[in-house]
């Protein structure tokens, strides 16, 4: 339990700081106009990670019975984001240093979510494929709408 709650705890704060930092980085259009360009949205992918990371948290630390699928949901979509950029796809708006720890806690969060380490439900073969499937979509939408 105390292990859970340490990791929880550094899911939850991580997600504050570098959702801060993302959220003072968004730059907000002058005009109406500018909120319908794709330019604006895209802006949020690096936001969006970090909500998924907070969820990730806050359901580990209250051992909630979706914490496997909310994990497996941002390992996804963590992992989803320097794969995608490698590739060419789109160049990801995440800077270096949070990709680096994106990734290294998507570890963390698939393994945990797989490996059913806290006893919290295993995570079923359509919740994993549904979560890689919505990681894919929140990955291509913040990023791909050019």
């Amino acid at each position: 339990m105390r292990i859970r709650n340490l990791i929880a705890f550094l899911f939850i704060v991580i997600a504050v700081v570098l959702g801060t930092l993302f959220f003072l980085k968004i730059n907000f259009p002058k005009g109406l106009e500018g909120y319908f360009k794709p330019d604006y949205y895209n802006q949020f992918g690096p936001l969006a990670i970090c909500i998924e990371l907070l969820i990730a948290g806050i359901y580990l630390f209250k051992k909630h019975s979706k914490t496997n699928f909310a994990l497996a949901l941002f390992g996804f979509t963590a992992i989803l984001d320097p794969v995608f950029n490698l590739t060419g796809l789109f160049t990801s708006l995440v800077p270096t240093y949070a990709t680096i720890l994106f990734v290294v806690m998507a570890l963390v969060a698939l393994w945990l979510s797989f490996s059913n380490t806290f006893q919290m439900g295993r995570i079923s073969l359509r919740a994993a494929l549904l979560s890689f499937a919505m990681g894919t979509a929140i990955e291509l939408f913040f990023n791909y709408l050019v």
